[in-house]
């Protein structure tokens, strides 16, 4: 298969392809004389089990050492667990369906509210950061708090928005120093100052909640939205918070 074709049969993009490839979580397959991949069953079980295991909510770094777990385990094995988690998304995916289905019949009457569509945890985070300030920062993370409100499983979504309500009087410093790198460099100086900045502000429960998994695909496609010098500085800010955590070593 050429990586268009395994990319469909597996359900991602060949720029995700690629970008595993390049983190070491996918091997290079065997090329063919006129240079293209030629990629067969095993890539595509991995594949599919990289993709599994993000959607999950677990970090690539995660993702990683679980199939160094799976390295020496027979194919069926592997197979059998995939089946498992993808049966557990399955699950997840039938739980918002019906959340949605009273709401869109609501819709179609007419009668629903926007804002009706929020859960009530977001509701009130929102509420409590007011209305939103001339910021491209802020503008942009009312989006995200919403696309992470209509995706996240329940459980997930209210201990995410219950830790982000420890920084709720602090958001117009948060969206500020955000605001200042927008057209930054990943290796500006600035990165790293604004990263300490912004650990400083993480509640721990918060980062606690972040480095164990949550929000995890969603989280990386919300990070991929922001500037690059942006998204530098959030994860370094995440490591430094969790280091805080750790205490000295």
């Amino acid at each position: 298969m050429r990586i268009g074709e395994i990319a469909a049969l597996v359900g991602v993009t060949p720029r995700a392809v690629r970008h595993y490839h390049h983190q070491g979580l996918l091997p290079e397959p065997v090329r063919l004389g006129n240079g293209y991949r030629d990629y067969g069953l095993r890539e595509a079980v991995l594949l599919a089990r990289i993709r599994s295991l993000t959607e999950l909510g677990l970090s690539l770094e995660e993702v990683r050492d679980v199939l160094q777990d799976d390295q020496g385990r027979e194919l069926v094995e592997v197979l059998e667990e995939l089946d498992q988690d993808l049966a557990r998304q399955e699950k997840v995916l039938q739980e918002r369906r019906m959340r949605l289905h009273p709401l869109l019949a609501e819709a179609r009457t007419g009668r629903l509210d926007g804002d009706v569509l929020l859960s009530p945890e977001l509701t009130r985070l929102l509420a409590g950061l007011g209305p939103v300030p001339e910021s491209p920062m802020a503008a942009k993370d009312r989006d995200h708090l919403v696309f992470l409100d209509s995706v996240l499983p329940a459980e997930t979504r209210t201990a995410l928005l219950a830790g982000l309500h420890g920084m709720r009087d602090h958001a117009e410093q948060v969206y500020a120093l955000l605001d200042r790198l927008a057209d930054s460099r990943p290796d500006d100086p600035l990165v790293t100052l604004t990263a300490r900045k912004l650990a400083a502000l993480m509640p721990d429960d918060l980062v606690t909640h972040i480095q164990h998994g949550a929000p995890g695909a969603a989280g990386e496609a919300l990070l991929s939205d922001l500037a690059p010098a942006q998204a530098a500085a959030l994860r370094h800010a995440i490591q430094l918070a969790a280091e805080r955590q750790e205490g000295p070593s």
